[in-house]
């Protein structure tokens, strides 16, 4: 996580503006096309897949903020060793091509020294083998059991973003490895924003009203009843003073990051993980308020919005050659996930994990040319909100999506509305 439930930024980016007549059309004629046979199941030999889009959490890291006790886990430097196999060149540029931004982020993060000599939120080896594992499980689905993909890196087939962060570069970097095998035809480019105008995470910075209905929150979180008890016990049990503001979000930060590295130093982290991880959970529901239609819109509705539009500009077929790509990559983090996985109905109530992944594909009918969609969350079939099964027809998924999607132009309207008395006070 980027404590993204504090503050963080975002503005717009360009996406589609004028496919909204021909979306309609289209629906129409897939509702008319399906008719009475919407229950029979499809014979997935005819179906062709034409895109795939991967949005993913960056490998393991270090922690973010050490904990407040005595006994410190020592973050050595030798965990930051690349493995020979995950290297792979690449260049990172802004949207529109030019220099990389200047990233604050990483700044921050070098700031806080963690014991050992390791910064925060640094990507680790275990990391980087995580997010190369990835992209070997990519090349067996759309390279050796489908070929979809070029076995080697093509940049007219892929095309990739990142939030502009080093450990989500680097994470990008060892996902292509592992797809790829370290062979490619042409440059790898990631394409990043500046954190003030950043799509990839909720940016409360950029979006006054969802800072507003957020603001407070956190905080609110630790005092809900169950919430604030089981802190209380868990901070006992660690020897950490009540007054050193350390929520569950802080401690599933630290054990998460400790447990995938072997390093667990604290026998309570250990013992009480379901509970730290499900009342983390239990924390971040409270800040978005998963019922609260426009917060997610404000978190994830513009990213939604890009997704929706490579979706439609496949399926246009007014879209010149070369104007879409067979893969989209999208490197973010849990707190992206959250709230996609929310919006989609397939949330699972469990943090999203280190090198997660959330993938969707888009197939057409080679006969009857109606379009499906098949999610997978983790490497597993997923049933979207609104679906009547994995294989989802596409207007019933856009029908899903469209529920939170916001184009740049509905987002900053949102955003820059008049507050509603009560909200942004954690009521």
């Amino acid at each position: 996580m980027i404590w993204i439930f504090r503050v963080r930024m975002w503005a717009p980016v360009g996406v589609l503006t004028s496919l909204a007549y021909c979306l309609h059309q289209r629906r129409v004629a897939l509702a008319e096309q399906r008719g009475a046979d919407d229950q029979n199941s499809v014979d997935r030999s005819l179906l062709e897949l034409k895109m795939v889009q991967v949005v993913f959490r960056h490998g393991a890291r270090s922690p973010l903020k050490a904990l407040p006790r005595e006994e410190q886990v020592e973050w050595k430097p030798q965990l930051l060793e690349v493995p020979p196999q995950t290297r792979f060149d690449y260049t990172v540029t802004n949207l529109a091509g030019g220099p990389k931004p200047h990233s604050p982020f990483d700044s921050q993060y070098h700031e806080t020294t963690l014991k050992g000599g390791m910064f925060a939120g640094q990507l680790t080896k275990v990391g980087m083998q995580q997010m190369f594992a990835l992209g070997e499980r990519l090349r067996k689905s759309y390279v050796e059991d489908i070929p979809f993909l070029s076995p080697t890196f093509n940049p007219l087939e892929v095309f990739i973003r990142s939030t502009n962060i080093y450990r989500n570069l680097e994470s990008t970097r060892c996902l292509l490895a592992g797809l790829f095998q370290c062979q490619k035809e042409g440059p790898a480019i990631i394409h990043t924003d500046d954190a003030s105008s950043e799509v990839l995470y909720p940016n409360y910075q950029n979006c006054q009203r969802l800072r507003e209905r957020t603001r407070g929150r956190r905080q609110a979180a630790s005092l809900q009843p169950g919430i604030s008890e089981d802190l209380k016990k868990v901070k006992e049990g660690m020897g950490i003073a009540s007054s050193d503001g350390v929520d569950f979000l802080i401690l599933l930060d630290n054990m998460a990051a400790e447990q995938v590295h072997s390093l667990l130093s604290c026998p309570m982290l250990k013992r009480f993980a379901w509970m730290i991880e499900q009342r983390a959970v239990d924390t971040a529901l409270y800040i978005l308020q998963r019922e609260d239609r426009e917060s997610l819109q404000m978190a994830v509705g513009q990213f939604l919005h890009i997704l929706e539009s490579n979706l439609l500009k496949v399926v246009d077929p007014a879209t010149p050659p070369g104007k879409t790509r067979k893969l989209y990559l999208y490197a973010a983090h849990d707190v992206t996930l959250m709230p996609l996985l929310m919006a989609l109905g397939i949330f699972d109530h469990k943090w999203p994990p280190f090198a997660v992944d959330l993938t969707m594909e888009l197939y057409q009918h080679r006969e009857s040319k109606e379009w499906f969609v098949q999610l997978y969350y983790r490497g597993e079939e997923q049933v979207p909100k609104g679906c009547p099964d994995r294989l989802c027809p596409l207007d019933k998924f856009l029908n899903t999506m469209s529920v939170y999607t916001l184009s740049p132009e509905k987002y900053h309207t949102l955003c820059s509305e008049a507050q509603v008395m009560g909200l942004g006070n954690g009521e």
